[in-house]
């Protein structure tokens, strides 16, 4: 009998993905994933890139390269960094990673021991935490409003647990309520940080998709102590089959990324990296994110504006001001994974939200994407989501 490692009784398979099989068929109506829209990837643009990259660099471009990453590509991060997240770095502070997912495995591989606590927003991003889950820790989760985390809640605690090695956070747009910490919340959340001095792995996959209010600063710019790691991607904002993300940190903890992405996979592409790179180049990267927020920001309101006509009276749900997502609340009574069974009969999909909970316990909660469907499929779908939901009531 094949024997495995302790670790693997804590290890499940993605929830999401998954549901993702069973929603593949193409007359379901998917609200599952959470996948940009294919049909604004610059395919075009990306073949004339990377018609250049081989014309000139083609050897270079299919050899390996450096574990932190394409120069070039590095220095635009940074630049970008500092004009879209008020981030002062510059090369010499970014990683390259195989997507941000890396990054999190990564992080939990750092910091984290064998019953060492990790917080957490509440609920928060599965993805991350089957990432941590590896490591064997102990999740806390912080009690959260429609501002996010609850600074107070955060700090009660911190002064009474002594083993909490790391804090996971999404402030902009989180996976999976769509809700964005306001400014004078990332403040007070940094004040906790430098007073307990624990690490913040600050998420930010979707911090340039905002379709109103003004951009925030993330917490990585209002670190004075070198305590927190912003995690990025080029998933949300170009296409996720480049596999391309990064990790912005300090000397000493970059270091040590650095270390564990030598052992685990030497490097991400580099082909990837020098196309995007060279994309970034020759095409306008901004006028290509402000398309991307038209298309969402109107897809969002579509569904919002439907929920609002179709959805019965004790049903709640998020207004997100960016990202791929918004959270409902059915009445207490009513479990997700039942209003799901009834709304896949209907060819109508989305994501249970209990798995988004590490410590369970929450079944009235799911989560929904409005990026990938167009607007006849949006309106087709929340009404016979509202039908199943009185159906069950």
């Amino acid at each position: 009998m094949v024997k495995y490692a302790d670790r693997m009784e804590k290890m499940e398979g993605s929830a999401i993905r998954e549901l993702l099989k069973l929603t593949a068929k193409p007359e379901i109506i998917s609200f599952a994933g959470g996948m940009p829209a294919p049909e604004l990837f610059p395919t075009e643009q990306m073949e004339q890139a990377a018609n250049k990259v081989m014309e000139e660099s083609g050897q270079k471009a299919m050899q390996y390269s450096t574990t932190e990453g394409w120069p070039r590509l590095r220095e635009q991060i940074a630049e970008r960094m500092g004009a879209k997240n008020h981030i002062e770095t510059d090369a010499d502070h970014i990683l390259v990673t195989s997507g941000s997912q890396q990054g999190l495995d990564y992080s939990g591989r750092l910091f984290l021991n064998k019953g060492d606590i990790v917080l957490c927003e509440s609920p928060s991003y599965l993805g991350a935490l089957n990432a941590f889950k590896t490591n064997e820790p102990e999740f806390i989760e912080v009690p959260t409003d429609e501002d996010g985390l609850i600074p107070e809640e955060l700090e009660k605690i911190l002064a009474r647990e002594d083993r909490v090695r790391m804090i996971y956070v999404i402030p902009d747009f989180q996976n999976p309520t769509g809700r964005t910490w306001p400014l004078e919340r990332r403040h007070a959340f940094m004040d906790i940080i430098n007073k307990y001095e624990i690490p913040v792995i600050e998420d930010n996959p979707y911090g340039e998709l905002r379709y109103e209010g003004e951009y925030l600063p993330a917490l990585k710019s209002l670190d004075t102590k070198g305590l927190v790691i912003f995690l990025g991607t080029f998933s949300k904002i170009l296409a996720p089959g480049y596999r391309l993300g990064w990790i912005c940190a300090d000397d000493e903890i970059l270091a040590n990324y650095n270390k564990l992405a030598q052992a685990a996979a030497l490097q991400a592409s580099t082909i990837s990296q020098m196309e995007t790179a060279a994309w970034i180049d020759m095409f306008d990267l901004d006028a290509h994110v402000a398309e991307i927020r038209k298309v969402y920001g109107h897809r969002r309101q579509v569904m919002l504006d439907t929920m609002e006509k179709t959805f019965p009276a004790g049903v709640k749900w998020t207004h997100p001001d960016g990202g791929l997502f918004l959270w409902v609340t059915l009445p207490e009574n009513l479990k997700a994974q039942d209003v799901y069974m009834k709304s896949l009969e209907k060819n109508v999909a989305f994501v249970p939200g209990d798995t988004f909970f590490p410590n369970g316990g929450v079944y009235n909660c799911f989560r929904m994407n409005y990026s990938c469907m167009p607007d006849d499929k949006i309106i087709e779908g929340i009404t016979a989501l509202a039908d199943v939901i009185k159906s069950c009531l």
